[in-house]
């Protein structure tokens, strides 16, 4: 007889785990719904923070810049000399110290004359000896000279009468010239001062013996004075003879007219010489340090920010803030830039900055890259 077929059916828990999965997922999703329902409820709820308000400034992009340029010199007397004596001997006087000042012809220092003044008064003597025996040759021979005519008095005599004449005059311009040549001696030892000045220093005192140029005193002009001043050798040809420039001495300035520029380059400095004449009125000490300001425009891009709107970064690199628009407010965005000078509080600076850009001018330290503020005119 025949099987009736039986039923089968697929095992439950394979149903019911899909089941569970399903509630799973819905449970999930509505816990994630609530949960950001609350959060916004919340938000809602809380009020906003306000943006910070910065000062900002517009970045001005330019092709050059002008700059203050300083060249430091040094005041100079327009004479100064070390004195000596052309003969030897011993120092009797020196009436003047460091600091005195000195007319011109001025005595300054004498050597001992006593023995010359004897030798003079013997070649003086002399002189006046030669005079009186030359006065008594030459009447004897034009004496000799009549009476020769006549035959009174032999040709021999009145030969040797003349000839005594002439020698005595040869005689007489020999000593003459010996007393000049005492007299000279005699002002070389007194030391006279050849120009106006001041006793800068004392070598040799009184009671000393020199040998003829020894350095005995130094003698600065006080009456001419200058200034040298050493400058960029490029920029030596643009001063000309007579032009007149703004100098600084201990804070006062006054103008100078251009003297000279010289012709070479300090090897030391590599810097060309300009000498400016000090006018009178002005109280300059020899050696003093003395200042040209000079304004010269540098052909570079960039433009002018406050110091206080840059950030020092690693390795040296200067950054500044930028602000563009975000949403309704305004977004930091740091930019790199480059300090080309610096002039009182404000820096000339090139980058990735653009022209009419806005930057943040203080307070950089509280904002970071990204931020969003509001802004205020104020750099």
């Amino acid at each position: 007889m025949p099987k009736t077929p039986v039923a089968t059916t697929r095992p439950a828990p394979r149903r019911l785990s899909g089941l569970w999965g399903f509630a799973a997922a819905a449970l999930l999703i509505a816990g994630l719904t609530l949960a950001l329902h609350a959060r916004k409820a919340l938000t809602e709820r809380t009020p906003s923070r306000p943006l910070l308000t910065v000062a900002s400034t517009t970045y001005v992009l330019q092709d050059s810049y002008l700059r203050q340029v300083s060249y430091l010199g040094l005041i100079a007397a327009g004479r100064r000399a070390t004195l000596g004596f052309e003969i030897p001997g011993q120092i009797a006087r020196m009436p003047l110290r460091q600091g005195d000042a000195v007319r011109a012809g001025a005595l300054i220092a004498a050597l001992d004359d006593s023995a010359l003044r004897v030798r003079r008064a013997a070649a003086a003597a002399d002189l006046e000896q030669v005079r009186a025996e030359l006065e008594l040759a030459r009447l004897k021979a034009r004496r000799q000279g009549e009476l020769s005519a006549s035959g009174a008095v032999s040709e021999e005599a009145f030969d040797e009468t003349r000839l005594r004449a002439r020698a005595l005059a040869s005689r007489l311009e020999a000593v003459t010239a010996r007393l000049a040549g005492i007299d000279i001696t005699l002002r070389q030892s007194e030391l006279r001062a050849p120009y106006a000045g001041v006793i800068a220093d004392r070598y040799v005192y009184e009671g000393a013996v020199v040998s003829p140029g020894t350095p005995v005193l130094k003698l600065i002009e006080t009456t001419a004075q200058e200034a040298h001043i050493g400058v960029a050798a490029e920029r030596a040809a643009a001063f000309a003879r007579g032009e007149r420039y703004v100098l600084e001495l201990r804070d006062t300035a006054f103008e100078a007219a251009v003297l000279s520029v010289r012709p070479d380059v300090d090897p030391v400095t590599r810097t060309a010489t300009v000498v400016f004449d000090i006018p009178a009125g002005v109280d300059a000490l020899d050696g003093e340090p003395v200042t040209l300001q000079l304004t010269e425009r540098v052909e570079e891009s960039g433009g002018w920010l406050p110091i206080a709107a840059l950030l020092e970064g690693q390795r040296g690199v200067w950054t500044v803030l930028r602000l563009e628009p975000h949403e309704g407010a305004l977004r930091a965005v740091r930019e790199v830039v480059e300090v080309l000078d610096l002039r009182g509080d404000r820096a000339y600076v090139r980058g990735t900055l653009t022209d009419a850009a806005a930057v943040v001018a203080s307070g950089v330290h509280r904002i970071t890259p990204g931020s969003l503020v509001t802004a205020r005119a104020g750099g």
